[in-house]
């Protein structure tokens, strides 16, 4: 009998996993041929590990820039229901004022639990807040414009696999350095 086939690995987990900076996975070396298993097992837990919990999971997507663009779009659609006299722009665009903000929330949420197509969803939020400009109020009276285009700005410029900056590592030794 033939194995059934497994679920489609996630690709997600694949390419934003967090590994020690020194494994040999990531340096490229190859162990040593000789060498005992636990002297693997030795620099592996050398190493500083990987946050883990909430901080672990924010760490391996772009979630302050897809927060941003969330919050971004719920308040260019918090600015449609404001009171007639401060609506810039009725009629035809009304429609547009409720979907264009919608995509955006749906961008900024899709940024955060679906970061492997992060450069789609930045590149599609940054034209849908700039697509506000026009459609919804100014963009939300320029408030939602700018949180908007900040973080698909960061969602954009955000990569996966980025070695630890010296400031988190110092943080860390401190942490070990210290009595618990």
């Amino acid at each position: 009998m033939a194995a059934e086939p497994g679920p489609a690995p996630d690709r997600a987990a694949d390419t934003t996993a967090a590994r020690p900076a020194d494994t040999p996975a990531t340096t490229g070396a190859p162990a040593a041929v000789g060498a005992p298993a636990d002297a693997a097992a030795e620099t592996a837990a050398d190493a500083p590990a990987a946050p883990g919990g909430f901080a672990g999971w924010r760490g391996r997507r772009p979630f302050w820039g897809g927060l941003l663009v969330v919050l971004a779009g719920a308040e260019i659609l918090f600015t449609e229901k404001a009171p007639m006299r401060m609506v810039i722009r009725i009629g035809m665009l009304g429609l547009a004022g409720y979907i264009v903000p919608a995509l955006m929330v749906l961008c900024g949420l899709l940024l955060i639990f679906h970061p492997v197509q992060r450069v789609f969803y930045s590149v599609l939020a940054a034209l849908a807040t700039l697509g506000t400009w026009v459609t919804s109020n100014l963009g939300g009276f320029f408030i939602g414009l700018l949180l908007g285009l900040i973080g698909s700005s960061l969602a954009f410029g955000w990569l996966p696999d980025q070695p630890r900056r010296r400031r988190v590592l110092r943080r860390e030794a401190k942490r070990e350095a210290t009595p618990a």
